[in-house]
C-alpha cells in the first residue's frame, strides 16, 4: 500500500521520533551535569557523547519532514520524566529508554513506514534502532560498573586512559590524579571502552 506522505502515519512517527530524540538529548545533557557535580566526568562525557548522537538522529528524522515545512502537525506521544538524585539511576533510565526505542518504538515505526510505501524511511528507522540498542548497551555497561564499584577499579590489571590528556596507565585502579594533566580520577576510563564502546 502506498499513501500520500501528508496523510501517512509515517510523517507523524517521524515527528514523534524527532521529539523523542530531542528530549533524550536534553535529558542526557542534564544527566551529564549531575555526573559532573558527582565527580564522574567519564559518565558526564558518556552522556554528552550520546546526546550528540541523539541530536544527529533528530536531524535525520526532521529532514524527512521537509515537504511539510510551514505546517503544524498534531501528534500524541508518551515521553519519560527522568529526574533522579543519582547518576546510576540516570544510567539505568537511559538504558531502559534506549531499549524502548530499539525494540518497540522504532521497530514499529519502521514496519508502518514499509507498509505505507516509505521504504527509505523504514530502513532509516531500522538503522537508528540498531544504534539505540548500542546506546542502551553502553549505558547498561557503565551502570553495571558504577553499581559494582568497578568504574575506577578492576580485579585484574587494565589500561586506563585519561579523557583529558590521553595518558594511559596499566593498573587495577585508576589513579586518583592524572600524572600528566593533574585531572581527577573521574576522567579515567578503561582503554577498551574508549571512546565509549559497550
Amino acid at each position: 500500500m502506498s499513501i500520500a506522505f501528508e496523510k501517512s502515519e509515517t510523517h507523524r512517527n517521524l515527528l514523534r521520533a524527532f521529539a523523542g530524540e530531542s528530549q533524550a538529548r536534553n535529558r542526557y545533557t542534564f544527566a551529564a551535569g549531575l555526573a559532573k557535580k558527582q565527580n564522574l566526568q567519564v559518565i558526564e562525557q558518556v552522556f554528552l557523547f550520546t546526546a550528540d548522537q541523539e541530536r544527529a538522529h533528530a536531524k535525520v528524522f526532521y529532514n524527512y519532514l521537509q515537504s511539510l515545512s510551514g505546517q503544524n502537525i498534531a501528534i500524541d506521544g508518551a515521553y519519560p520524566i527522568d529526574l533522579y538524585p543519582t547518576t546510576l539511576e540516570h544510567l539505568r533510565a537511559a538504558q531502559h529508554n534506549e531499549y524502548q526505542e530499539w525494540e518497540h518504538d522504532y521497530a514499529g515505526f519502521a514496519k508502518i513506514a514499509m507498509e505505507e510505501g516509505f521504504a527509505e524511511i523504514g530502513k532509516t528507522f531500522e538503522m537508528i534502532a540498531a544504534v539505540e540498542k548500542t546506546h542502551g548497551d553502553r549505558f547498561g555497561r557503565f551502570a553495571d560498573l558504577v553499581e559494582n564499584d568497578g568504574l575506577f577499579r578492576s580485579e585484574a590489571g587494565v589500561k586506563w586512559m585519561c579523557l583529558n590528556c590521553g595518558q594511559i596507565i596499566d593498573s587495577t585502579l585508576a589513579p586518583a590524579t592524572c600524572p600528566i594533566c593533574k585531572h581527577p580520577q573521574g576522567f579515567f576510563i578503561r582503554l577498551g571502552m574508549a571512546p565509549f564502546q559497550p
